[in-house]
């Protein structure tokens, strides 16, 4: 079984990418300096309006979630969990987790990168305001 979605959102000058555990991109259009793990902006949507196949994909402990993210040129790769405790009912927000924490906003827990350990040349690239697409992919045996 495999689902794919493609979020589409920006990055913003305040972009700090330094989150020691998770990173999350938002719907909404304003960052401060406190929001370290938001690599991404005004996107197109939260974790409530992915498609209910993908989200029925992912709610499954042997689900695998692979995202790709890419701005300015600049790509990068997240291996992550889904779990059977995924909610997904965010309105606006999404993040990707290395715990096993869930609540509505988790897509993906065990993710094997976080804002800090994302490239450089990304959190730049966002940090300059680039236009960023999220590529969300997760199968899982079936």
């Amino acid at each position: 079984m495999e689902a794919q979605e493609i979020i589409r959102c920006r990055g913003h000058s305040l972009v700090l990418g330094n989150h020691p555990t998770t990173f999350e991109v938002t719907c909404g259009e304003h960052l401060s300096e406190n929001g370290n793990c938001i690599i991404g902006v005004a996107a197109d949507k939260g974790c409530a309006g992915l498609s209910g196949e993908f989200r029925n994909i992912l709610a499954h402990d042997d689900a695998v979630l692979v995202t790709r993210l890419f701005a300015g040129g600049i790509g990068s790769e997240v291996r992550s969990r889904g779990s059977v405790h995924l909610t997904l009912d965010h309105p606006t927000d999404i993040v990707w987790r290395r715990s096993t924490f869930t609540c509505g906003r988790t897509i993906g827990i065990c993710s094997d990168r976080v804002a800090a350990t994302l490239p450089q040349e990304l959190i730049a690239a966002l940090r300059n305001g680039e236009e960023m697409t999220v590529t969300l992919t997760v199968t899982r045996p079936g």
